[in-house]
């Protein structure tokens, strides 16, 4: 790797391109490598689990009203929808936009966190719309989805966004961007002016997960990667970009980020280096934010222990960051609400390590439902957890040496006698440094269980062997890379828009 420091530069400097970050983020992503074995595999993994989750939202309404924007910009030859059937084609941009809400509604797919937070499985809808459209094969895909990953993990490496309160998604524009000009071998010039478009669209505030948290949180990915699309199509056509994007004076560093006398360091593969960023990734077991996941496993092994009807107070020791963004230092008083959306209780540490101190389980659906919020012995403990941010927690979250890395914390649970019972979890246990790392039978499990009763089990099984033979596909076999639900599954949604 290499590690590239970026700074502001007045414009008299006139900064070349070849020196500017999103060249180099360009020249990184087309970089013709060969994907390696693992990293393909890991690829095809991501594609179940994104299908996994998206299955089990297509009904959601949040899924229904995204599709049927989709489905209103038919196009040839286009690219599939979640949930639609095989023959129905949609515009590239559209079928991006539809399937992204799907993958992300849940809160369920895979994450990575390092000086920033993101989930780089968001970029495979607008990459793998843009191969159906364009009749590519799975190599070219698999390459696509690499760099894609590559970069998003890159820049979540380098540059930390929410310090700023700057949305996740500006990572992801330019991330799906590259992986896009990837897949389609475009030159460095191209994919750069896409990059720098992808960016400037798509850099907006993190109140999208703040307060009274709405569906946007589902869309806001989703917008990224549909913004991405149009942008590729844009620099194809030779329309360029504000830049230097990154370094300029009133540029995203300067005047977004830590200012102009900021400097970042973000790492790259060197040239003929392969792509292996996806390996530091990892998915969720259980239908939260992933700060809670090591949390939830933490829950379920310490209930048997303990009376819940004689607790005093939960306290959690944790990092700077899930104590600030889910945790009590967020301040946010719908995350002790009842009638709180789906949306925010997902971003609620304390109401979900009651739930899963109750039922020493999650479920992505019975987990949310309003009668569960409401649960009398639920809101009183609720309302007893409380988070502490814990310098040691919040150091070995930014720890370099990922085999060092955690995501958990410490659990006190203080009884009314004044016992304390105590236990700590450093990973969630689907972590790949956890007690049970997903394999590619853990995720077609996960597969198997979000799509039973949705998708009919034949159509899980044509999916599936496409998915495990993914950099071996043909056109024909991207293209059929979706998942049709059954006939009358499927209901649109009552409000009408402008389409």
């Amino acid at each position: 790797m290499i590690t590239h420091r970026v700074r502001t530069h007045a414009s008299r400097e006139d900064l070349p391109r070849e020196a500017q970050l999103a060249w180099k983020l360009a020249a990184a992503a087309v970089d013709p490598v060969p994907v390696e074995r693992e990293v393909a595999e890991m690829i095809g993994n991501r594609v179940i689990d994104n299908a996994a989750v998206a299955a089990a939202s297509l009904a959601r309404r949040p899924v229904a009203s995204a599709r049927a924007q989709a489905l209103e910009h038919p196009y040839s030859p286009g690219a599939a929808v979640f949930g639609a059937p095989a023959a129905v084609r949609s515009s590239p941009e559209w079928a991006a936009w539809a399937n992204g809400v799907a993958v992300r509604e849940l809160d369920f797919h895979d994450t990575f966190l390092a000086a920033d937070y993101s989930h780089p499985g968001d970029n495979i809808p607008p990459v793998l719309a843009v191969a159906q459209h364009r009749g590519l094969d799975g190599r070219a895909l698999v390459r696509g989805i690499a760099a894609g990953y590559e970069v998003q993990v890159d820049l979540v490496r380098g540059i930390c966004l929410h310090e700023h309160r700057i949305d996740h998604i500006a990572h992801l524009g330019p991330s799906a961007a590259a992986g896009i000009g990837a897949l389609m071998d475009l030159p460095v010039e191209t994919v750069y002016q896409a990059i720098g478009q992808a960016l400037h669209t798509t850099t907006a505030t993190r109140q999208s997960r703040k307060g009274a948290i709405s569906s946007w949180k589902a869309y806001a990915p989703a917008f990224a990667g549909k913004a991405a699309v149009e942008a590729v199509d844009r620099a194809m056509r030779g329309e360029g970009a504000p830049s230097p994007v990154y370094e300029g004076e009133d540029a995203v560093i300067a005047r977004l980020l830590s200012g102009p006398d900021a400097v970042y360091e973000v790492p790259l593969p060197a040239p003929g280096e392969p792509k292996r960023a996806i390996l530091d990734t990892y998915t969720k077991e259980h239908s939260a934010e992933y700060q809670s996941q090591a949390l939830i496993d933490l829950a379920r092994r310490m209930a048997p222990r303990v009376d819940l009807a004689k607790v005093r107070e939960v306290v959690i020791h944790t990092s700077h960051h899930t104590h600030y963004v889910i945790g009590t230092g967020a301040a946010d008083p719908q995350k002790t609400d009842p009638d709180a959306s789906r949306e925010t209780l997902d971003h609620s540490i304390m109401y979900i390590v009651a739930v899963a101190l109750e039922d020493r389980a999650w479920h992505h659906e019975a987990s949310y439902t309003p009668e569960r919020a409401h649960r009398p012995s639920t809101v009183e403990l609720w309302r007893k957890v409380r988070t502490v941010e814990d310098p040691e927690w919040t150091a070995r979250y930014h720890d370099p040496d990922p085999a060092k890395r955690a995501f958990g914390g410490r659990v006190d649970i203080v009884m009314e006698d004044g016992e304390v019972v105590s236990d700590e979890l450093a990973v969630a246990d689907a972590h790949p440094a956890g007690a049970r790392p997903f394999g590619r039978e853990q995720y077609i499990a996960k597969f198997r269980t979000l799509a039973d009763g949705v998708i009919a089990e034949a159509e899980q099984d044509r999916f599936l062997d496409l998915a495990c033979r993914i950099d071996a596909l043909d056109a024909n076999g991207v293209r059929a890379l979706n998942l049709a639900a059954p006939a009358g599954y499927l209901s649109e949604p009552t409000a009408k828009g402008l389409f």
